[in-house]
């Protein structure tokens, strides 16, 4: 594959990972914020509004305001700038699975600090997944793009655009 067809395919999945994150949130405004939380499947998955100004399970959620906003937001986006650069410099070396988790990893973490800068550090998290008192943390779409990413970059990490095979007819003769 072409590298500038590469370079589309990030672009796009970005594109479309954020799209995804950013419309989720602005539903869970609109439908779950002031409400009661909804239910399904017995209680096995319940959406509910919640603005988280600190990490993971809002870890640094006590942080002062001017040390939230390096740490939580202009950290990140320094990271994510180095993996973008690392991303486009090297494509041509990466297969597509790996470029796809790394484009939902950007995606995942952009669509997090748009929230942090455009909403003063309020990130939108509306879905909780558990049965009775075992639950995961409240996390959004941009949080299963990083997890996912994540995932896909340890199964693919050595994913490479000419992974040589060999066919039968190419074996040598006994």
């Amino acid at each position: 594959m072409k590298k500038w067809t590469k370079i589309v395919m990030f672009c796009t999945c970005c594109l479309a990972f954020i799209g995804c994150d950013r419309l989720t949130k602005d539903l869970a405004k609109e439908h779950l914020k002031d409400k009661q939380a909804i239910t399904y499947l017995n209680d096995t998955v319940r959406l509910q509004y919640v603005e988280n100004t600190g990490a993971a399970l809002s870890l640094g959620d006590d942080l002062p305001k001017a040390v939230s906003f390096w740490l939580l937001s202009i950290l990140p986006l320094a990271v994510l700038l180095g993996l973008f650069i690392y991303t486009i410099k090297n494509l041509q070396q990466m297969g597509t699975m790996k470029i796809f988790s790394i484009a939902l990893v950007f995606s995942g973490g952009v669509g997090n600090i748009i929230d942090r800068i455009v909403f003063d550090r309020h990130v939108t998290d509306f879905m909780n997944l558990g049965i009775g008192n075992i639950r995961t943390g409240i996390f959004n779409v941009a949080d299963i793009c990083v997890t996912a990413g994540v995932i896909g970059l340890l199964l693919f990490f050595n994913d490479k655009r000419n992974t040589p095979t060999i066919t039968s007819n190419e074996l040598p003769a006994p």
